[in-house]
Formats: structure tokens, C-alpha cells, sequence
């Protein structure tokens, strides 16, 4: 029974830090817009490194990578990947305006979820029996995708004219320290987990997990895109949802003034 509790004690705190950030808002609200006019290019590391330990999906794809890593090489060499990747797009498409439906950017990159996850199963040898893609490549591949959802974000931000690489090289020193955090986290319960005699029993089930949770964000994206492109199916006009929404955040504007005031005062 205790060892039980154990191997459940191990798969709830993974889970734990993985799907805590699904509580939070993965867009750019008026408040956090706030915060970028008034505090310049440190805010927007803080929103970059937030915005990445909020990913869910970024945490995810990032989890599925190195699951199955024990050398510290290979950590290396495939999380630099993926940060080259995601960096190349969120700077260029930045730069250039290239923006894309952040519901359908999202739901792609929960799809990326889907691949990693699919990749540690072998499932291309078992279910397709088809030799796999090389994983370095395809993770770069999919690091592009990340960064154009993650540039999207940026493009919702008040981006200076002048200081436009600057607020670019901040978001992105904002979303790798967030990654570093997520990562070490994850390594360190990946680490214990190992040790532990349920880890091989529970791998192969854990990246089920994966595939299921990519899943189940790549639905509830296509759902918000149905709701946002055909919102009167569902029962409200999409002028009340959006004031709706204005609402919330001019609400938590108010809040970051009146905090900013009282410590001005104190």
C-alpha cells in the first residue's frame, strides 16, 4: 500500500506542476498591457517569463522531451534545439508583423504535444510501422511553430517603434528563464521519479497521458475557435462576450493602479 502512495505521490506533483498554469490566461489582458507601458523592457521579460511557466502547452511539449533523457548532452542538445527553434520565429515574425489566429497556433502546437509524446512510445515503428522522423529535426520544426504562437502573444503587447528589438530580445531572455525554471523542476521530479520502481511501469502510461492532454487542448482550441468565428451559436453575441471580457480586465487594471498608488504612499 505505501508503495502505492508513493508512485502516486510522484505522478501527482508531475502533474501538479504541469497543469498548474491551465488556470491562468494564456493571452496578453489589458492589465498585463499596463504593466508593459509602465515598466519597460523589465516588464516584458516578467511577461515572458510567466507567459512560458503559464504554457501549459510549452511545458508539456518541453516535458515530452525529456522524458526519456538521462544524460545531461542530450538535455542539452535538444532543449537548444527547441529554444533555437521557438527564438527564430518569435524574433522574425515579430519583426516583420507576421501574425496567425492565436486559437489555431495554439491548437497546432497542442498537436506538438501529440508528436513528442507519440515519438517516446515508438509509435511510428508500432502502430505505423514506418522508421521516425529524426527527433533533432523535427524538434526545430516544431520550435518554429511554438515561436509564431509565442510572437502572437508578443504582437498583443505595446511594441515601441524604437525599442522594438530591445522589447523582442526581452520577451525572449523573459521566456528561456522561464524555461530554465520549468526545466529544473522537471528534471529534478524526473530524477527522483527514476529512481523510484514505478517509473517503468508507469512511463509508457504517463506519455498516454501526454497524447491525451494534447489532445484534449488541441479540442478545447478548435472549440474557442468555433465560439469566436460563429459566436452566435452559442447563445450570446460575440459584442457581449467581448465586453464581457473588457470588463474583467479593465477590473484588474483598477487593481494594479490602486496597488501602484498605496505603495507610491507607503
Amino acid at each position: 500500500m505505501l508503495t502505492v502512495i508513493k508512485q502516486a505521490r510522484w505522478l501527482l506533483a508531475i502533474a501538479a506542476i504541469l497543469f498548474v498554469g491551465s488556470v491562468f490566461a494564456h493571452g496578453m489582458s489589458e492589465a498585463e498591457k499596463l504593466l508593459i507601458t509602465e515598466g519597460g523592457n523589465l516588464r516584458y521579460m516578467w511577461i515572458g517569463a510567466t507567459h512560458m511557466l503559464s504554457g501549459y502547452d510549452h511545458l508539456l511539449f518541453v516535458f515530452g522531451i525529456i522524458f526519456f533523457l538521462t544524460r545531461f548532452i542530450d538535455i542539452v542538445k535538444y532543449i537548444t534545439a527547441f529554444t533555437l527553434g521557438h527564438s527564430v520565429t518569435l524574433i522574425f515574425a515579430t519583426v516583420y508583423g507576421l501574425q496567425v489566429n492565436y486559437l489555431l497556433i495554439d491548437a497546432v502546437i497542442a498537436l506538438s504535444v501529440c508528436y513528442i509524446a507519440f515519438s517516446n512510445i515508438d509509435g511510428f515503428r508500432k502502430y505505423l510501422d514506418v522508421k521516425p522522423p529524426n527527433l533533432l529535426v523535427m524538434i526545430i520544426v516544431l520550435g518554429l511553430i511554438h515561436g509564431l504562437g509565442l510572437s502572437t502573444r508578443l504582437q498583443q503587447l505595446p511594441l515601441s517603434e524604437d525599442q522594438l528589438l530591445m522589447n523582442i530580445v526581452s520577451f525572449n531572455v523573459g521566456i528561456e528563464l522561464g524555461q530554465i525554471i520549468a526545466l529544473s523542476f522537471m528534471l529534478v521530479l524526473l530524477m527522483g521519479w527514476r529512481k523510484a520502481k514505478s517509473f517503468k511501469a508507469f512511463s509508457k502510461i504517463s506519455n498516454y497521458g501526454l497524447i491525451f492532454a494534447g489532445l484534449y487542448l488541441f479540442m478545447m482550441q478548435m472549440h474557442a475557435y468555433s465560439h469566436v468565428s460563429t459566436p452566435d451559436e452559442f447563445g450570446f453575441s460575440s459584442d457581449n462576450h467581448y465586453h464581457d471580457h473588457i470588463k474583467m480586465d479593465e477590473s484588474r487594471a483598477n487593481q494594479i493602479k490602486q496597488q501602484s498608488a498605496h505603495d507610491s504612499i507607503d
